[in-house]
């Protein structure tokens, strides 16, 4: 009989430990929650499994493979996110080897000098755990762990430890915490503080990073210009929390608040609207001047 319930009541980090100390081989689904409007045994809200947000496969124990639900986690994919291979390249190859298998792909890819061995079990690695430490920290949502139930056999799999996997997991979790008491708010907005040139020289900052101060503008909430830079809400506060303690950005109140409050103190209110599209300000000229210092 499967293993099932909900991660409010019994979180991913209970459910690694516990493949972990029992050595099991299967699969492990987690699905979005929708609530039936009925009650269960402890007052919560009883949910039916939708659609599906996650998928982690083990093998005695050990973590093998793992893909959130909508993302395309093929070969190509992995190592395109990975930097191994450039967009024209992973399009190109999606193209030409549409039915071909990941195993027959490697194959290729390597003997083709695109990537080495060790370039494809590294990347499919950092995936995996990248999937799982996201899921770590979700609260609630059906799960369904079914017994001696793997991948097929033409995907790669990379095997894991669980121990490193469960104590990083948890490092993570309280760094989101973290974060999250320091930026309980994305409806806030980022500005420069004064004599940016000089704030910026010598900075040497990640690609990410730039794309976040490319859209500073106290016009753009930093909820904007995360979805913007397609970013979850843990990596735009990761990376608004380095910008700030370097004091390259300030958190202020977005301008289209304070219009709407300096409106609604007067005499002569303006219905609110909605805060316009992320605009990149004037001040990206400066930028790109202290990026070539």
């Amino acid at each position: 009989m499967p293993l099932q319930g909900n991660l409010r009541d019994f979180s991913t980090t209970q459910l690694l430990n516990l493949i972990n100390l029992a050595g099991k081989t299967g699969t492990l689904t987690i699905y979005e929650g929708i609530r039936t409007g009925e009650k269960d045994a402890v007052g919560g809200d009883k949910m039916s499994a939708g659609k599906e947000r996650a998928r982690v496969s083990f093998k005695i124990g050990k973590l093998i493979l793992a893909s959130l639900g909508g993302q395309d986690g093929n070969l190509v994919s992995v190592l395109n996110k990975a930097g191994k291979l450039t967009d024209e390249q992973a399009r190109i190859i999606k193209e030409r080897a549409r039915n071909t298998t990941d195993k027959a792909l490697a194959l290729l890819l390597i003997n083709a000098n695109y990537v080495t061995q060790r370039d494809i079990v590294s990347s499919i690695q950092q995936h995996t755990l990248d999937v799982v430490y996201n899921l770590l920290g979700w609260s609630e949502g059906p799960f369904r762990f079914e017994d001696n139930s793997l991948p097929p056999s033409d995907r790669i799999l990379v095997p894991i430890d669980l121990e490193n996997v469960i104590i990083e997991g948890a490092r993570r979790i309280k760094e989101i915490e973290q974060l999250n008491s320091h930026l309980p708010n994305l409806d806030m907005a980022l500005k420069f503080p004064d004599n940016p040139r000089e704030k910026f020289k010598g900075i040497h900052l990640s690609v990410e990073e730039w794309r976040v101060v490319s859209f500073v503008n106290p016009k753009n909430t930093i909820r904007q210009i995360a979805k913007a830079n397609n970013m979850s809400e843990i990596e735009i506060r990761r990376i608004v929390y380095g910008l700030e303690q370097a004091g390259l950005v300030e958190v202020v109140r977005p301008a289209i608040t304070e219009m709407v409050a300096a409106n609604a103190s007067g005499k002569a209110q303006t219905p609110a609207r909605k805060a316009p599209p992320v605009q990149k300000p004037v001040i990206n000229k400066l930028i790109d001047k202290i990026r070539s210092i």
